[in-house]
């Protein structure tokens, strides 16, 4: 669902009122009964011989996913992927809002990024504890994401983006863990492109 998002934020950029399935599949590199299955699982949008309301769909889509809602970021760890996280301002346009960064570096504590603030790790308990918090985004050290990550559980957060080099399993805590690994996707490019040359 967030690719067909995507892809029809694109053609609504584009000024692309409606499509078919066939043209839809075309752009995106699936076939049209791909994406009519795909999409008849949430309700019926299309209409045979008119195909499918860009902007009617996008917005059925985003209420799907959530992004009708606005939903309250902090990133605990605020080194270079931290700041980067906080630099991209295109998250707020689908709703997510980066409210505050910690982290243990006094160089850091007291800056800001992006008039974002940079809180020392000991503030995170009374941060949130005060402020409505739905996601936490780690990008620290491995050895230290397993206890922070039980730690913002404890303080009820529900749903971490985890950067750290380490799978995160906190089902035990009924916790949304989303485990992202820059690295698997370099080595997944690594392979495709030794397999290209052998081939």
């Amino acid at each position: 669902m967030p690719r067909y998002y995507r892809y029809l934020g694109e053609l609504l950029d584009d000024n692309v009122e409606r499509i078919s399935s066939r043209d839809l599949s075309k752009r995106m590199n699936v076939t049209a009964s791909q994406i009519r299955q795909d999409l008849n699982n949430f309700g019926g949008f299309g209409q045979q011989g008119y195909g499918y309301n860009v902007k009617f769909l996008y917005d059925v889509i985003g209420r799907i996913l959530g992004l009708d809602q606005t939903h309250n970021i902090i990133v605990v760890g605020a080194g270079n992927l931290g700041q980067a996280l906080a630099n991209y301002v295109k998250f707020e346009k689908f709703g997510f809002v980066i409210t505050a960064l910690f982290d243990v570096d006094p160089n850091l504590i007291g800056t800001k990024v992006r008039d974002i603030p940079v809180y020392g790790l000991d503030k995170l308990d009374e941060y949130c504890k005060n402020n409505e918090i739905d996601i936490a985004a780690l990008t620290l050290p491995k050895n230290k994401a397993d206890d922070v990550a039980h730690h913002l559980v404890d303080l009820g957060i529900g749903a971490i983006w985890n950067f750290a080099h380490v799978d995160l399993d906190l089902e035990e805590d009924d916790v949304i863990v989303e485990n992202v690994h820059l690295s698997d996707s370099l080595m997944r490019l690594s392979y495709n492109i030794m397999q290209k040359k052998f081939s």
